[in-house]
């Protein structure tokens, strides 16, 4: 085991230190993502990490081949650097795509032969593990072998579509692959652990590690189709390695179920990817484009539709890739009944939270929590200005209490209060309401004014602003029209309606 982690923090710290310097080349190379429709970054984002994972892929496989413990593994055959080639061959491929923009056509003729290079130097679907299956034709093995590398490499490219999105789901598949491996070749040979498909995929989960830093939200750089088509065949490589390899009448009837768990278990690391690709070349087909044709309509781009945030969309995908992976993995462990409860539970909980972090539910609760406290009391969130509160719209205080001081009209009476010097009298120079009763006027004790109406404010809202009475100003409005002021708990209510409307409508709360 540790010199598998050896490989893998390998390959995570060659990643991480070359990232920095295939970004430069990207800007220099002006390898740019563009902001496209149909992308959710705002800015060009430099790509061609495919670049900094094959080079941590290469040296850890490398270290692998000189360590003791796998010297045997490396020197037997030449199923690693067959890996490592066609590895090397879609990741230019993909260098190619992130400079010019290739067409589909190419591309796939071009992964066609990174995948026939890597079943020519043996790296092939032979047998399968279920009732000693024998692929008996080398064409049929061939073809084979070129299909499912084909479709790992395009399921990966498809997934790529947010920050950290594809290099997640790779480590953490990848992640359940390396420990199924592990246990396999544990329990098929007790005394030596070597197995190429475990190094190569320990190599391949410290390659995501390394490029995560750099690539999830807010990405530094992308992986391009380099990266996405190089962690697609180098998963499909490690599972025909352990698939298409395992002699069925080696395995004694206690590893039966394990030797099933490589059928399940490649489709479950991928299980996500393989689903979005499905619908897409379906949704594409149906409407007469073709399956390489790009749009936005993504599960990830789905789950921002939603609402989601960035983040919280590929951390929801992160958990479902692992529920579904390491469960296949423990079928190689578990017994079949308790690894099913498992899994119904895992899905439960992984719904609820899915369910949970919806941003129309998480809306709905908050809607209720400020309508609870707006609903609680005085101290709640309503204020003065609020319109809603017995303190800013019904006390004392809204009213002209005796502290205002009053400036009589020229030329009116004690009588100005109700409305005849109004007319005749200086009206624009003397304000209106208040005589020597207008401080013992009783307060309104009904119910509040209207909230949903906001009346008139400036010159013609006919109400006291505030700090009219203070100015010693009136409405030139309400005297040029000759209307009277009331008096008595009538003026009271008046003043306290038009003191309400006075607030400024956008203070009007949210409900």
């Amino acid at each position: 085991m540790r010199v598998y982690l050896l490989v893998m923090l390998t390959a995570a710290a060659v990643t991480f230190l070359v990232t920095p310097l295939v970004r430069r080349l990207a800007r220099l190379t002006r390898a740019l993502t563009p902001v496209r429709s149909r992308d959710v970054h705002t800015v060009p984002t430099p790509r061609l990490g495919g670049l900094a994972m094959l080079a941590g892929l290469a040296v850890a496989l490398l270290v692998a081949s000189r360590v003791p413990f796998l010297d045997e593994v490396f020197s037997e055959t030449s199923t690693a650097w067959a890996i490592l080639g066609g590895a090397a061959l879609v990741c230019l491929l993909g260098v190619a795509d992130d400079i010019w923009d290739l067409d589909w056509m190419t591309k796939l003729a071009g992964q066609v032969l990174a995948a026939g290079f890597m079943a020519w130097q043996g790296v092939q679907l032979i047998t399968f593990p279920i009732f000693g299956l024998t692929i008996g034709s080398s064409r049929l093995s061939l073809f084979a072998t070129i299909l499912v590398v084909v479709v790992a490499i395009n399921a990966v490219n498809f997934v790529d579509g947010l920050d950290g999105l594809a290099a997640g789901m790779i480590a953490i598949g990848g992640g359940a692959f390396f420990v199924y491996s592990y246990l396999l070749t544990r329990d098929a040979s007790p005394g030596n652990y070597a197995n190429l498909a475990t190094a190569v995929i320990a190599a391949l989960v410290g390659v995501c590690l390394g490029f995560l830093p750099h690539n999830f939200n807010p990405a530094k750089i992308f992986m391009g189709d380099s990266g996405a088509m190089l962690l697609g065949l180098t998963v499909a490589a490690a599972a025909i390695v352990v698939t298409g390899q395992i002699d069925p009448a080696t395995v004694n009837t206690t590893a039966v179920l394990p030797a099933y768990v490589p059928i399940v278990l490649p489709v479950a690391v991928l299980l996500l990817p393989l689903l979005d690709m499905t619908l897409a070349v379906f949704r594409r087909m149906r409407a007469g484009q073709s399956p390489f044709h790009p749009d936005r309509m993504h599960l990830h781009h789905r789950l921002l539709d939603l609402g989601h945030s960035h983040r919280r969309a590929v951390l929801i995908l992160y958990l479902w890739t692992a529920v579904f992976a390491f469960t296949a993995v423990a079928l190689a462990v578990i017994p079949t009944a308790y690894v099913a409860a498992g899994a119904g539970a895992a899905v439960v909980v992984a719904a609820v939270i899915t369910y949970n972090q919806l941003p129309g539910l998480r809306g709905r609760r908050a809607r209720a929590e400020v309508a609870r406290h707006a609903t609680a009391g005085p101290a709640g969130v309503a204020g003065p200005s609020a319109r809603t509160g017995p303190s800013g719209s019904t006390g004392p205080s809204a009213l002209t209490g005796p502290s205002a001081p009053t400036v009589p009209p020229a030329g009116a009476g004690p009588s100005a209060s109700t409305g005849s010097s109004a007319r005749t009298g200086s009206a624009p120079t003397a304000p209106a309401p208040t005589g020597a009763q207008a401080p013992t006027a009783p307060a309104p004790t009904g119910p509040p004014a209207p909230t949903g109406t906001a009346r008139p404010t400036g010159p013609l809202s006919g109400g006291v602003q505030p700090g009219d009475a203070v100015a010693g100003t009136t409405r030139s409005a309400d005297a040029a029209a000759g209307a009277a002021q009331p008096t008595g708990p009538v003026a009271a209510a008046a003043s306290n309606r038009d003191t309400v409307s006075s607030a400024p409508d956008h203070e009007e709360p949210t409900r």
